[in-house]
């Protein structure tokens, strides 16, 4: 039995490996993320419109890649995967601006919206470990960025940078402003519950992280 668990989990591995592979090249057609909340909707007989489209990462706008960097992961083009000095950080519980900032980076919530949907577990945590290395090295930091915001989850449904903008503010990605670029990924970390709007002092701070780091 365990020796067929092991062969099993081996064999994932290996295809979410091969998949990272090919997300070099094609875009992704759904994700965990994507199939657990068409799952939840239909579980609990709530109707479920999903809006979903993938763009270049040129068709969306500076200043939005930089505030979601700012936001999520300010070490971005610094670490290889693991931001192990804001996981310290983390682990201590230092505040930033009244808010304790979380330590996964972008390539490990790629890794988790691709594959492993918003649960928590230890063999998960595992899984992603491993995986995050491989997305490194084969995806490269454009496509990691560009794999991201197009897939990421921004509210009921929504999920990537142009259905997010136009659902919110009624214009294309490359449009958006810096101001709700801010707003935007203000809201990243509870998609499902904050607004943009709502998101006064948290996008303030984005936009000063912003400016510190020279954009």
């Amino acid at each position: 039995m365990v020796r067929w668990l092991a062969i099993a989990v081996v064999s994932l591995w290996s295809l979410a490996a091969l998949l990272l592979v090919a997300a070099r090249w094609i875009d992704p057609p759904t994700t965990a993320v994507h199939i657990e909340r068409r799952l939840q909707a239909w579980i609990h007989h709530k109707p479920y419109h999903e809006r979903y489209k993938f763009i270049p990462l040129s068709q969306i706008s500076p200043d939005l890649q930089h505030a979601v960097i700012a936001a999520e992961d300010a070490r971005f083009y610094q670490h290889h995967g693991f931001d192990w000095h804001q996981m310290h950080i983390a682990a201590e519980g230092d505040l930033d601006g009244g808010r304790v900032r979380g330590a996964s980076t972008l390539t490990q919530q790629l890794v988790k919206n691709l594959f492993f949907g918003t649960g928590r577990s230890i063999l998960r945590k595992g899984a992603e470990f491993t995986l995050v290395p491989v997305a490194e090295l084969v995806l490269g930091k454009r496509r990691i960025l560009e794999l991201y915001l197009n897939v990421v989850e921004w509210g009921p449904g929504i999920y990537g940078a142009e259905p997010a903008c136009s659902y919110y503010y009624g214009i294309p990605a490359r449009r958006i402003s810096r101001q709700q670029a801010a707003r935007l990924a203000a809201i990243l970390p509870a998609p499902l519950r904050w607004r943009p709007q709502h998101m006064d002092r948290y996008s303030a701070i984005i936009l000063e992280r912003m400016r510190q780091m020279g954009w």
